[in-house]
């Protein structure tokens, strides 16, 4: 009879095949397409038992042969048990694989899986099964590096594909007429540290390596860039299809766009989630890494042979966190891209800071996306830096002021600050601070009218105008950035009467509506009209964007020329691109009224600095500029005296509700399958909910739910009275709750079923492959589960382990104290222990 062991890794690889629509027997789906290894005849039997007919197949385990759509032999894979590691039988698989001609490879135990195409790769960690389909696609493409290699690239690689035969066109062979030639029909010519990028993916892929990274200054064109290389594997068929993923909606659409333009006369470019339907139609396919991370539909919505070459734009953060899971589950080639370097927190002793201090997470994330493409040494595939960007005249430097506050000098300190700054939905990311009176010292009106007046008199001025440059700023919270756009519209009415009208200023975080729609405008130049200084000047009329996450990655606007900081930023990549919108040059044109055009060339920006965030980043970062905050009006101010934030009292204008229990309707109290049901008809009806969810606002969403229903006395619906409606054995989220409740996902899993994504997400990140894969993931779920647990682990009271039901001390031995690190760093970073615990499921 087969051990327990045996009979689970069976019955896992079994369903694991079916899950990825492999059949035993004909069906409604089609004919069968599993056939077990020779002489070895499969029975239903079998497959719905534990039984003792597996006895007598050679050394227990049947080996499994997969067919494509023809019947003919596709993939081998090798079954082992649960004790046993998968690549144990690799050499065995191979040589059967070779008798059959065939060259894909599972290996499986049923807890860890891999893929292995025989002819080129090494195996690689799946937790998921190929599909037929993905096999099928993956096999017309070339294992042979040669033409590879040998395609040759120039700087019209991109332009060749823009335009066929465009040099022979007689504007371009003309000295005078090419570069008009070349901005009329948009052509793309490389760079020459471009054309290097994508000529050392040729020399790295000749070495045998399939993971690249580049480190690339933001405006240095890495999208450009990307179609090259997308190019490269397409017309070589070293790939079939490219997912490039990013980490923002805006830069979703502008991907998608850039390469329809770059790449478009021959390859077809779609976005995810408008085109659900026939995505497998496309050469390229652009999505978000939240829309696939989201309740992990990636494993539902995806083979992991799907795709050929997948793209992480801005790879720190696309594949930071439980992003990574998402980034691992493909097989193939991998570059990633970031404008972040490694070194950017080199000031940071990570012995010397608190656990709690983001800076850490953010050390710990840069150092991961090096190791994570293959970088030894932490030193990227390709590096271009800022500084080679205005070295060599493609970028422009920044000219950077320090504005002297008390703020500054009294909370900026590695305390940190007690304010929650506010992302975009799609990012779900969390910056914590700490210093308990920063809000009621910051959200000062007094302290924020100075802060705008030092940007109104030290603002760069648009060279042609002379109005005040166009110019983001970047605030703490939405409720800031609207008290600052008040602010600025005021003081701009004085500063400049009749010009504006209320239109100098405008807030665009993801609480407006049309916020996209207006920082597209800002960028064109027309956002509420063109300048009101100069007639004719294609200038926006609005010169300022106040925003809080937006308009931080991806977003164009070359002609900015000031940048102001009234926040603090704890994230390099956050540092990075927010100084990168301004890096990009521009040439301001005008023609006067006598027909004479005025050209000015954009050679400097500047960067207001409000909170010292160079000296962050960078130790004793010597500033351009020093300028201290405008006097207090009416105040007693000495020349040269530093300006104190004034306390303000907070007053709370509308009483908090107060629910008493005697006003809650005990039919309503009851707790039952109707509840739920109740609960979702009442979110589903809510217009206000349901047009958040269909834009995917869901931040927006789950505020909406809060404020209108959660705790309310009408219903009494809350997380804790829904997870008891349906006897959940864990925590639920809001969010969770409305994508099950609109259709977007299915049920609602249990706490075994979120435990066994967890193991799957934690083997996909760490890759751990030398140690039993049993006992390790014994040992997460055991950590995750039980404080019990963790207690003896943490206090080292390993002898407790003898009472401890299926986990003991033998079973502690077989994991390595790396390992045991791995997992509990795993936890810490990206689990809420409370999801699990039997004694913390709570909403």
């Amino acid at each position: 009879m087969p051990s327990k062991n045996e009979s689970q890794a069976r019955i896992t690889i079994n369903k694991k095949l079916e899950n990825a629509g492999w059949r035993f027997f004909d069906n409604e789906k089609g004919a069968a397409n599993i056939e077990p290894e020779k002489n070895v005849k499969i029975t239903q039997t079998m497959l719905d038992s534990y039984g003792k007919d597996f006895e007598n197949i050679r050394k227990g385990y049947v080996d499994y042969v997969l067919l494509d759509e023809n019947g003919s032999y596709i993939a081998v894979l090798e079954a082992k048990s649960e004790s046993k590691h998968p690549l144990d039988g690799k050499e065995q698989a191979r040589q059967y694989a070779q008798s059959l001609n065939v060259r894909f490879i599972i290996l499986s135990n049923g807890i860890l899986s891999y893929f292995w195409d025989a002819e080129k790769d090494e195996p690689e960690i799946i937790v998921e099964f190929p599909t037929q389909e993905s096999l099928s696609r993956r096999a017309k493409i070339k294992t042979g590096k040669r033409d590879f290699i040998d395609e040759k690239i120039d700087e019209n690689y991109i332009a060749s594909t823009q335009k066929a035969n465009f040099q022979d066109d007689p504007s371009y062979k003309d000295a005078r007429q090419r570069d008009d030639y070349i901005r009329r029909n948009r052509l793309r010519i490389l760079r020459p540290y471009q054309l290097s990028a994508v000529l050392c993916i040729q020399e790295e892929a000749q070495k045998g390596k399939e993971r690249f990274l580049f480190e690339m200054a933001t405006g240095t064109g890495k999208t450009l860039i990307s179609a090259a290389i997308i190019k490269l594997f397409l017309k070589t068929n070293n790939a079939k299809r490219i997912l490039f993923l990013v980490d923002r909606i805006e830069l979703e659409e502008q991907a998608a766009k850039n390469f329809n333009i770059y790449l478009g006369a021959d390859f077809q470019t779609v976005i995810y989630k408008q085109n659900r339907g026939d995505w497998k139609k496309a050469d390229i396919v652009v999505s978000t890494v939240q829309t696939l991370a989201s309740q992990n539909k990636y494993k539902t919505l995806f083979s992991p042979a799907d795709f050929d070459l997948i793209i992480a734009d801005e790879s720190h953060r696309a594949i930071a966190g439980n992003a990574r899971a998402v980034f691992e589950y493909f097989i193939g080639y991998k570059l990633g891209l970031t404008a972040t370097p490694k070194d950017y927190l080199k000031n940071l002793d990570a012995s010397q800071i608190s656990e709690m201090d983001p800076r850490l997470w953010e050390r710990r994330q840069l150092l991961d996306t090096y190791t994570t493409f293959g970088c030894k040494n932490s030193e990227p595939t390709f590096r271009y830096s800022l500084e080679n960007g205005v070295k060599d005249g493609y970028l422009v430097s920044p000219l950077v002021l320090t504005v002297k506050t008390e703020i500054t000098t009294q909370l900026l300190s590695d305390s940190g600050f007690a304010v929650l700054i506010e992302t975009n939905a799609e990012e779900e990311r969390i910056e914590r601070f700490f210093h308990t009176d920063f809000e009621k010292r910051f959200f000062s009106t007094k302290t924020n009218e100075s802060l705008c007046r030092a940007f109104m008199e030290n603002a760069l001025k648009d060279p042609i105008s002379g109005e005040i440059g166009k110019t983001i700023v970047f605030c703490v919270s939405q409720k800031h950035a609207s008290k600052i756009t008040d602010i600025l519209n005021r003081q701009a009415a004085k500063m400049f009467p009749g010009k504006y009208n209320s239109g100098f200023a405008v807030q665009i975080t993801s609480n407006i509506a049309n916020s996209q729609e207006y920082s597209r405008n800002f960028a064109n130049n027309n956002l509420n009209g063109h300048s009101a200084f100069l007639e004719n000047y294609k200038t926006s009329k609005t010169r300022v964007c106040i925003t809080v996450g937006m308009m931080t990655t991806g977003y164009d606007c070359e002609d900015l020329l000031n940048i102001v900081w009234m926040r603090p930023i704890f994230s390099p990549t956050d540092f990075i691109q927010i100084k990168g919108r301004g890096t990009r040059k521009w040439i301001f044109e005008w023609t006067d009224a006598d027909k004479n055009k005025i050209k000015r060339e954009k050679n400097r920006f500047k960067i207001f600095d409000f909170f010292r965030n160079y000296d962050y980043f960078e130790k004793d970062f010597k500033y351009d500029e020093a300028i201290e905050l405008p006097p207090e009006k009416g105040g007693n101010r000495k020349p040269g005296d530093v300006y104190p934030p004034a306390y303000e009292t907070i007053e709370i204008t509308r009483p908090d509700p107060v629910v008493f229990k005697s006003e809650i309707d005990p039919v309503i109290m009851k707790i039952d399958r109707k509840f739920f049901e109740s609960a979702q008809d009442k979110m589903r009806a809510d217009l206000d909910i349901a047009k958040a969810v269909e834009d995917g606002e869901w931040e927006r969403a789950v505020q909406i739910v809060k404020d209108k229903y959660d705790g309310k006395p009408e219903l009494y619906i809350t997380l804790e009275n829904i997870r008891q409606s349906i006897k959940l054995d864990r925590s639920i989220d809001w969010r969770e709750f409305l994508e099950h409740s609109f259709g977007l996902i299915g049920k609602i899993k249990t706490k075994d079923e979120k435990l066994e994504e967890e193991w799957e997400k934690f083997i996909s990140i760490s890759k751990i492959e030398n140690e039993n894969p049993l006992c390790i993931k014994n040992y997460l779920k055991s950590y995750l589960t039980d404080s019990n647990f963790r207690q003896i682990i943490d206090k080292k009271e390993f002898a407790k382990l003898s009472a401890y039901p299926g986990f003991d001390f033998e079973d502690l031995k077989q994991i390595s104290e790396e390992t045991k690190n791995e997992i509990e760093r795993y936890i810490k970073d990206y689990v809420p222990l409370q999801r699990y615990n039997d004694d913390e499921v709570k909403s």
